[in-house]
């Protein structure tokens, strides 16, 4: 005989439980160490040039330029895997956040905690739209109907029973019907009850398949195979090159040595090994700089969408309003005032067939409302129903079965037409009904009818049941305050923003004006989208941005309509019968507090606290990590053609070669972290949010920025070129003119770094830029110790150059960084952004 424990354990034996156990997690991948990402840096083309460059000059050059090779070969792998290390660390924050939670009895006490620290013996809730967070068994409330196909592959769902307590807890295989046990991973497709943890973490059925699964690797994203396969066939044009140059030089110069160094060098100035790490770096960091805005992103490549979206479809309820529901009015169906107060027989008889049609264990925030109504009146709550019928979309009302002395009677609660429907309520008393309700409406209250039935013995289904109609309850869920500042910032950037709601249409647009949605067409109801054909939607709700009684089936129409319309679409839902909305729109937005498992799962983002203003702080921080990324890739590409035409325009010139293998290990020592740093955490442009949204075709490193980043680059090349001919031409030795080019390289690449990086009117020593001057602080001692540390200049093949001759060799440096920024500042202003738009971003640094 197995007693079940109804009330939970206790802390200490949780924590105990935990220990013998362990967490209840799948099994998983353990994420890379420090020298699985070595070994996974050491494969990359970049590094095996490195390797030979070094070996060759170990074993038939100089024996110190080899080591030096070899010391800078391993600074520049210690800095690729510190921002592998990095980049590694937010995805696992992000997955902390991401992991499920449940709902168990601790202390007697209901609690939400994560799922991984239930324990064998734990006393769960679980209900419609859940994913069970372990084996266990049923032991309380409704029957459930569970879908178990992801361990079946059965696609009908089955119906679980209560078990008996002389039940075996030894669990069969997964599948049956009218059995108490409940496997880890199914969903709860209908009803809700308690059950009692049996097996947790690799003992589950979901855990044999764990294993299996751990060992599946995420795929990249589109984005990150497009420029995988660029910089792969980059990478075989560069290898092909080196063979040309060093046949070349071996057959013009006779000397095989130089021509391998020249090849290798210019082999490794041609591959863009950064494209990779800085797409990998700024969507891993961008998805947790949102995640710190409350907006957990569940697929990295959203971040590419985000900030082009042009509509933003929210729900009312607890997005733009606080979910707190409290009851405003309570109105009997003899009260001829509104604010008449709660005393007589017939008001107490409205709370109390309320109060019946209202969850025991309420979750819905009206049904707390009425709760706390009810013991405000003085009315007790009751015993469980008989059973529930649950709001359907051609029945918007909550109707439950209860026994007492007198028999069996239903209890309803819901949209007021539909109790009007149910009680046959005749058209005089509607409209006078009406009267009331339009008053309600127009103060921004949500109405709903009550109604019951007399007491039969035995009560018939409730469509052929008598009801009657007992009066209205009206709620008020006060706005968000920071709501219309946010929604003016979402207009000012081009994005429109649309109301969907269940509510009454007067109550909708109460709520739209309140919080400054465009309502000049007025609204549109669920009814009304779906008795329009499909090819005439768009242009139904074209200027539409206020939708009330929307049902689920409603919210996918109207997702398909505006992207039919040209709209790039963000739609926010909580319910199970969301999912096809949320899985539809280009950004799927799921409720984190309040949303269930189906539609966290449809969606591509997670919102930890349901608010309308994280969602557009996630939109500007969309469009900020877009223009980072394109101006860092930009750079990218202008940095490789001066190191690039430097290393080979000597050679075709017939000079001595300027650059060597160690200087370009030098450079890439200050590119990989300003690509890293410098760009990822620079704010966005001051207008970023006064402009309209990129087109979600518009790509992100195309044609224009491609020549962008040649011309800077090739401005850069022209200028280091004519440093290093003019200084040789005029006799100056070979090693002090290679040292003032290099110079003129490394600071007109810190010039341009910046000059790309920095948005338009942003101050150069703002907490932003610190990344860069820290790098320009490591780069400017390298670079001194370079020119005039004696051994190690002597390394590099440098001589330090007279100080006139440096300083306007390094003026003109600035200048080839610096003239894209500077004409772009000149020519685009930057505005002045709005308080209320600084106030949406300011945490998102």
């Amino acid at each position: 005989m197995r007693n079940f424990n109804l009330h939970g354990l206790t802390s200490e034996e949780a924590e105990r439980r935990l220990a013998e156990f362990g967490p209840n997690e799948q099994p998983r991948a353990p994420p890379p160490g420090i020298f699985a990402i070595a070994l996974r840096t050491l494969k990359e083309p970049m590094f095996f040039l490195l390797a030979s460059a070094a070996l060759l000059y170990l074993f038939v050059g100089d024996l110190g330029e080899g080591l030096f090779m070899v010391a800078g070969a391993g600074a520049s792998i210690t800095l690729v895997v510190l921002q592998e290390l990095r980049t590694e660390r937010a995805l696992q924050a992000l997955n902390r956040l991401a992991e499920p939670t449940a709902t168990c009895l601790r202390d007697g006490v209901e609690r939400r905690i994560p799922a991984r620290d239930l324990v064998p013996g734990d006393v769960i809730l679980v209900g419609e739209g859940e994913r069970a967070p372990a084996d266990a068994l049923l032991i309380g409330g409704d029957a459930l109907v569970v879908d178990e196909s992801l361990l079946t592959g059965e696609s009908a769902p089955v119906t679980k029973t209560l078990a008996s307590e002389d039940r075996s807890a030894e669990f069969p295989d997964p599948g049956g019907e009218h059995t108490p046990f409940l496997f880890a991973g199914t969903m709860i497709a209908r009803g809700s009850g308690l059950a009692e943890v049996v097996r947790t973490g690799a003992r589950t059925a979901m855990g044999r398949l764990g294993a299996s699964l751990a060992a599946i690797e995420a795929e990249p994203s589109p984005l990150q195979q497009r420029t995988g396969r660029l910089v792969a066939t980059l990478g075989a044009f560069a290898l092909i090159f080196c063979v040309l140059v060093f046949l070349a030089y071996w057959r013009v110069q006779g000397d095989w040595f130089e021509g391998a160094i020249a090849g290798i060098t210019l082999a490794i100035d041609l591959l863009p090994e950064e494209f990779p790490m800085v797409l990998a770096i700024f969507l891993a960091l961008g998805a947790f700089r949102l995640a710190r805005r409350n907006v957990l992103v569940r697929r990295t490549s959203v971040t590419e969408t985000l900030g082009s979206t042009s509509i933003l479809c929210v729900d009312k309820t607890g997005t733009l309003t606080q979910n707190r529901m409290r009851v405003a009015f309570a109105i009997s169906e003899s009260d001829q005032a509104i604010d008449a107060p709660l005393a007589d027989a017939g008001r107490r008889m409205l709370v109390r067939v309320a109060l019946r049609a209202s969850s025991a264990n309420p979750v819905d925030p009206m049904d707390r409302a009425v709760h706390a109504f009810a013991a405000e009146a003085g009315v007790a709550s009751e015993a469980v129903p008989l059973c529930s019928f649950p709001i359907r979309p051609d029945l918007l009302a909550f109707i439950q079965c209860w026994r007492d002395e007198s028999g069996e009677s239903y209890a309803a609660k819901g949209a007021p037409e539909a109790i009007f429907k149910l009680a046959r309520v005749s058209d005089e008393e509607r409209a006078r009904l009406q009267t009331k309700i339009d008053d309600l409406a127009h103060r921004g209250l949500r109405v709903l009818g009550v109604a019951t039935t007399a007491p039969l013995p035995q009560a018939p289904p409730p469509e052929a049941a008598s009801f009657n109609f007992i009066g209205l309850l009206a709620f008020e869920d006060p706005l968000r305050e920071d709501v219309p500042a946010a929604v003016a910032a979402a207009r000012r950037a081009g994005v429109a923003v649309a109301m969907i709601t269940g509510d009454y249409p007067a109550t909708a647009l109460a709520i739209a004006r309140q919080a400054g949605i465009n309502c000049e067409a007025g609204v549109l109801t669920g009814a009304e989208i779906a008795a329009t054909p499909n090819e005439l939607r768009p242009e139904k709700i074209r200027n539409m941005r206020v939708f009330a009684r929307v049902t689920p089936t409603s919210k996918l129409a109207l997702v398909e309509a505006f992207k039919a319309d040209g709209h790039i679409v963000a739609m926010t839902g909580d319910g199970v019968n969301d999912g096809p909305a949320l899985a539809a729109a280009h950004i799927g937005i799921a409720m984190g507090q309040r949303g269930s498992d189906v539609a966290r799962e449809a969606a591509h983002i997670v919102l930890l606290d349901d608010s309308f203003a994280s969602i557009v702080a996630g939109v500007a921080l969309g469009r900020r990590i877009f223009a980072n990324l394109r101006r860092a890739l930009t750079y990218v590409t202008a940095i490789h053609i001066p190191i690039a035409g430097v290393a080979l325009a000597p050679i075709l010139l017939g000079l001595p070669p300027l650059l060597l293998p160690a200087h370009v290990v030098l450079m890439e020592l200050i590119i990989d972290p300003t690509c890293a740093l410098v760009f990822e955490s620079q704010p966005n442009e001051p207008d970023a949010m006064l402009k309209p949204p990129h087109r979600r075709d518009e790509p992100l490193f195309g044609s224009r920025e491609l020549w962008l980043g040649f011309v800077q680059g090739f401005v850069v090349f022209l200028t280091v070129m004519s440093v290093y001919i003019i200084d040789d031409g005029f006799g100056a030795p070979e090693p002090q003119a290679r040292g003032l080019a290099f110079a003129t390289l490394v600071v007109s690449n810190l010039v341009l770094a910046l000059s790309d990086a920095l948005p338009r009117g942003a101050s150069l020593f703002s907490r932003d830029n610190l990344p860069f001057w820290g790098v320009a602080f490591a780069a400017s001692a390298m670079l001194t110790a370079s020119l005039y540390a004696p051994v190690i200049s002597e390394l590099l093949r440098f001589e330090p150059p007279p100080w006139p001759k440096l300083v306007l060799a390094l003026t003109l440096a600035v200048i080839a960084g610096s003239w894209y920024g500077v004409w772009r500042r000149l020519l685009y202003p930057a505005p002045r952004a709005p308080r209320e738009d600084a106030a949406l971003t300011v945490d998102l640094r």
